[in-house]
């Protein structure tokens, strides 16, 4: 496993706006966030009360800067706005409900530029700690005859 900068958290806060049938809804602060501990994956959390967090594959973002991707609850493409912005579009569904939002290009490209720097793509098996997964999975013992 390779300890590095990937162990420390990546926070990118980020506005995004939600989007509805008649477009443009409002905005909601939030967060994208990635720990290399868990190489796989990366977060949005939403700052609302209480905190909605989804944790989804980091590739769904990757691909979605580019393409649209996702089958299931979180799906990821690329727009522009009226205006020429270039956007992310994120689509969240639950049974509670679904919501689409939208945020700044250049926001998740400083947030893939950091993840990228600390676990880059194709070396996520290397910064996976197995002996944390079966010391968590013995339920924090380290006797292998549990």
């Amino acid at each position: 496993m390779n300890l590095d900068a990937s162990t420390q958290p990546i926070i990118e806060a980020v506005c995004l706006d939600l989007l509805g049938d008649a477009g443009h809804e409002g905005q909601l602060d939030a967060e994208l966030r990635y720990d290399g501990r868990d190489p796989y994956a990366m977060s949005v959390v939403f700052s609302t009360t209480p905190t909605v967090t989804w944790t989804f594959g980091r590739d769904l973002l990757l691909k979605g800067l580019y393409e649209p991707c996702g089958e299931g609850d979180v799906q990821v493409w690329p727009g522009v706005t009226r205006d020429g912005t270039a956007v992310v579009l994120m689509e969240f569904s639950s049974p509670d409900g679904r919501v689409v939002t939208q945020v700044e290009l250049r926001s998740c490209h400083q947030f893939v530029r950091r993840m990228l720097d600390a676990v880059p793509e194709g070396t996520e098996a290397d910064h996976v700690d197995l002996d944390a997964i079966l010391e968590e999975l013995r339920g924090g013992s380290t006797d292998l005859s549990v």
